[in-house]
């Protein structure tokens, strides 16, 4: 075998040999034969489609050219030799510098030089991560942070919740599943399938008993096969919901109407609240199946509850199926639960529905969660979490949390309660969804739709840290783009499923209101104990300490309402004795035992004097002390005035028929309404009264606005005046100013924090100021030129143009342009301007008042008299009576123009 030359393979062939048959060509299409020509591709095939390219465009609204954002995988360095990523991020590309952000938490991972282009499927490292491109993303979407949210909340969910295995979609119909349409028929495409009818089940033998209803509100039952509603929606004024999107195998699609005999009290928002409440509860609008009403006090909460509780408790939009709801549990405070009680049998009746109250001589729960008799229970807070234990036993379909923004936190026990019933559909009614922060906000949205926004920490780094960085004053320019996109983002979400009428929409329905804002010039003994305090060694102390500035600012507050509230035997705000007994010897004896140097208590007495002597109507006083309550007492039982009162004291199940007393009674039976604020500021209807006082002020603008509205809602008669007691210059319209600083941010976020804390020393300092000018230092610092005689020619100050700033200003406006032209640094400069004004806390909330100097009505007053010159008393009476219009308030206009009125300043707006 040596020598012998080598063989090749017998299956290795000879490509080369011509007695080969040739290859088989590649076939073309399904139609080409194997071995046949080729057809031409350009016949056959569609032609290319054209993708776009998604880099962004060169020019950055930044200023940096270079600016880019990235999708990419991440992980970190490793030797394996199969490589697997950890995770998914966002890759911000500025000024030659790399940021890295966990998709899934927010969380910044790297950070790092990064000057090269990249393209998708590039890969670098950073900050010890290595990383790959996937895609290029815009700015607008990064700056949203909708990629750092979880599914749930990228796209809203498009099918209903809740249906049964084996559904079909109703894409094969030719009706529209759009709301108030009216039932489809054989023709429409739906129901025309004699597959899908389903028969009839014949009436139980035996069955005498019928639910009560009137034969004028159910449509009457026919042989008809197509699908029947319960309530006629051709009848006018039908209130229609929305349809599913798809509907369980063999079964039908019903119209829900709602029953008239609620629908025809629905105002317009209602009609819509409802029709929003039940696609959020129905999964027709996102991913969960929980809805936030955050209504205005007084837009009628209670009764679009009701409406959307009977209507699912009746029907359901799958054609002879069980309805939605069977069980439904409301939760609320005490004092409202005897309110709901008669809500449901003013609307529905007792013959209707059964409604379970739970309370302390009522316990015995298993009659509404084994019992077929009730179907809504209605339970406070507080029991609620003593009996939550029973309630698992039962099936609750839907929970009603009213006044929600209770469930402030996530360990709140009232809402681990809730939760631990496993109920899906849940629903919060509150005023005020935005009491505090955003952090409380985030709880709420993650109680009704658990996961919808991701992780709190998440939705901390993404959305909370922006938009509160976002308010800073310092904030600098792309602070305030991030967080005003960041801030669109998150109402866009929640706009899906949170609902919010302001009580403008009342104004057609209502008499008008008038709100005064009363800034009372304080005593001189009040001002000397305010000095006293403010020059005393304890100042200092409080300056460095946050815990004795807390208690300085209560000892304050005191001092605005009366001094001598600083010696009352009921300390509410557990004031340390150390710091009574160091206050104490700097404040005259003669002082702490009267009343009489209280400047409110002064302007009230005028006020109430007024109104029960030259009027029939009647007042309520609101303040947040009891303490101030007492007083306040004190003073109408002097003038004897007839009144009631309510605060933490009065039994939960006597404050419905105290109110009621009030409501019904003439001025001289019940004149006067004490309210406290804490105890019941909300859910109370004081239509009796026309005229309300808050006496204090509240860091929360919540709380007062929740006590204004108290007496302007449905059934009053009367115009409504409403009056806010602040001492000028003090720490009260210190407060005040916060208060519109945060309103003013249109329903952004509402910072409630009032701990020293959040303020800076310099920020403590101007907060303990006693300002003793004649002038308003609110009115000053809106930089307003009115003659303050309560004309609406006030207007905003123009911006302040360039040439402007660069003369007066120590700032340097060119900074960073470069050498841009005139017309560019002019552009940027008022787009800057316009972001930072639209951000920043303003007080341009107060430009829609009328400014009046009430030293400008005393005056024309005394000319009045005094003049005799025919042309020049009937140029004053002129100003006279336009100031009197801008007061539209005969009896403060009489307080006003007294001799020795203790108001110097007042701010009046009225709706009328």
């Amino acid at each position: 075998m040596i020598g012998k030359p080598f063989r090749p393979p017998s299956f290795v062939r000879d490509t080369l040999s011509s007695d080969q048959p040739p290859l088989k060509k590649r076939r073309i299409s399904s139609d080409a034969p194997a071995n046949g020509p080729a057809r031409h591709a350009s016949g056959d095939r569609k032609p290319l489609v054209a993708v776009p390219n998604p880099a962004p465009a060169p020019h950055s609204t930044s200023g940096d050219p270079n600016e880019r954002y990235y999708t990419v995988l991440w992980r970190k360095f490793t030797n394996k030799k199969h490589k697997s990523w950890d995770g998914d991020g966002v890759l911000a590309v500025k000024a030659g510098y790399g940021t890295l952000t966990d998709s899934d938490t927010g969380k910044e991972l790297a950070r790092g030089a990064c000057t090269r282009p990249l393209l998708a499927g590039s890969a670098l490292s950073l900050g010890g991560k290595e990383l790959e491109i996937d895609s290029v993303i815009k700015k607008e979407d990064f700056m949203s942070g909708r990629m750092f949210l979880g599914t749930a909340a990228k796209t809203p969910a498009e099918p209903a919740k809740r249906i049964e295995p084996g559904h079909k979609p109703l894409g094969a119909s030719k009706g529209s599943t759009g709301r108030n349409k009216p039932p489809r028929t054989p023709s429409d495409g739906v129901g025309n399938d004699d597959s899908l009818a389903l028969d009839r089940k014949p009436a139980t033998a035996g069955n005498i008993f019928k639910t009560p209803l009137l034969s004028s509100t159910v449509v009457p039952k026919t042989n008809s096969s197509a699908p029947q509603p319960r309530h006629d929606p051709n009848q006018p004024n039908a209130l229609l919901m929305k349809r599913p999107s798809s509907c369980p195998k063999g079964k039908q699609i019903v119209d829900v109407v709602v029953d008239p005999v609620l629908s025809k009290h629905l105002r317009d928002h209602q009609r819509e609240g409802v029709q929003f409440l039940y696609e959020c509860v129905m999964g027709m609008r996102c991913e969960g199946e929980g809805a936030i009403m955050a209504d205005e006090m007084g837009l009628g909460k209670t009764l679009q509850t009701i409406a959307l509780l009977w209507t699912l408790m009746k029907q359901n939009p799958i054609y002879e199926s069980a309805p939605v709801v069977t069980k439904a549990l409301i939760v609320c405070p005490a004092g409202l639960v005897d309110n709901w009680r008669r809500e449901f049998r003013k609307w529905l009746g007792n013959e209707r529905i059964g409604v379970f109250v739970a309370d302390p001589k009522n316990k015995r729960i298993t009659n509404f969660t084994k019992g077929k008799a009730y179907n809504i229970m209605i339970i406070g807070y507080e029991m609620l979490r003593t009996v939550q234990e029973e309630m698992k036993k039962g099936k609750i379909d839907i929970v009603i949390a009213d006044e929600g923004h209770r469930l402030k936190t996530a360990n709140n026990k009232a809402m681990q309660a809730i939760q631990s019933l496993n109920t899906e559909r849940r629903v919060i009614l509150s005023g005020t969804p935005l009491q505090n922060d955003l952090g409380e906000f985030f709880t709420a949205i993650d109680f009704v739709n658990p996961g919808l926004l991701g992780q709190r920490s998440a939705f901390k780094r993404t959305f909370e840290t922006p938009i509160v960085r976002s308010r800073q004053p310092d904030a600098s320019e792309s602070e305030l783009e991030k967080g005003e996109a960041r801030w669109k983002e998150l109402v866009s979400l929640t706009s899906r499923f949170m609902i919010r009428r302001t009580a403008e929409v009342l104004t057609k329905y209502l008499p008008p209101k008038t709100e005064h804002i009363v800034f009372c010039r304080p005593t001189a003994a009040q001002a000397a104990a305010y000095r006293a305090i403010l020059t005393s060694p304890i100042f200092a102390v409080a300056l460095g300490n946050t815990d004795m500035a807390l208690q300085l600012i209560n000892v304050l507050k005191k001092i605005c309402n009366s001094p001598a509230l600083l010696k009352s035997k009921k300390d509410a705000d557990d004031t340390p004795s150390e710091m009574l007994q160091s206050i104490l010897p700097l404040i005259p004896a003669n002082v702490l035992n009267s009343n009489a140097s209280s400047s409110k208590l002064r302007v009230l007495d005028s006020l109430v004097h007024r109104i029960y002597t030259t009027t029939e109507e009647k007042i309520v006083i609101v303040s947040n002390y009891t303490q101030t309550l007492d007083m306040i007492e004190r003073l109408l039982v002097s003038l004897s005035y007839t009144y009631c009162r309510l605060d933490g004291s009065t039994p939960a199940k006597n404050r419905q028929g105290l109110v009621e007393k009030f409501n019904r009674s003439s001025q001289k039976d019940h004149f006067a309404f004490l309210l406290s604020a804490k105890s019941g500021g909300v859910g109370l209807n004081l239509i009796g009264a026309s005229r309300i006082v808050l006496f204090d002020i509240d860091w929360n603008p919540a709380t007062d606005l929740q006590a204004m509205a108290r007496i302007h809602r449905d059934g009053q008669k009367l115009p409504c005046k409403i009056y806010r007691f602040m001492i000028q210059g003090g720490l009260d319209e210190k407060i005040y100013q916060r208060q519109i600083m945060k309103m003013g941010l249109a329903n952004a976020v509402v910072d409630n924090k009032a701990s020293a804390s959040s303020f800076s020393r310099e920020e403590l300092k101007d907060l303990f100021r006693l300002d003793e000018r004649e002038t308003c230092q609110t009115h000053d610092l809106l930089g307003c030129d009115c003659d303050c005689r309560g004309s609406l020619e006030t207007a905003i100050e123009p911006p302040v143009k360039v040439e402007e700033v660069e003369e007066d200003s120590d700032d340097e406006p060119l900074r960073g342009f470069g050498s841009a032209g005139k017309v560019d640094i002019e552009d940027q400069e008022e787009r800057i301007k316009s972001r930072r004004k639209a951000k920043q806390p303003k007080l341009t909330l107060l430009m829609e008042y009328r400014h009046i100097d009430p030293k400008h009505l005393r005056e024309e007053n005394a000319e009045e008299i005094d003049l005799v010159d025919e042309e020049g008393a009937r140029g004053n009476s002129v100003d006279a009576d336009a100031m009197a219009l801008a007061v539209d308030d005969d009896v403060f206009l009489d307080l006003l123009k007294e001799k020795d009125s203790r108001v110097g300043f007042v701010l009046t707006k009225s709706s009328s």
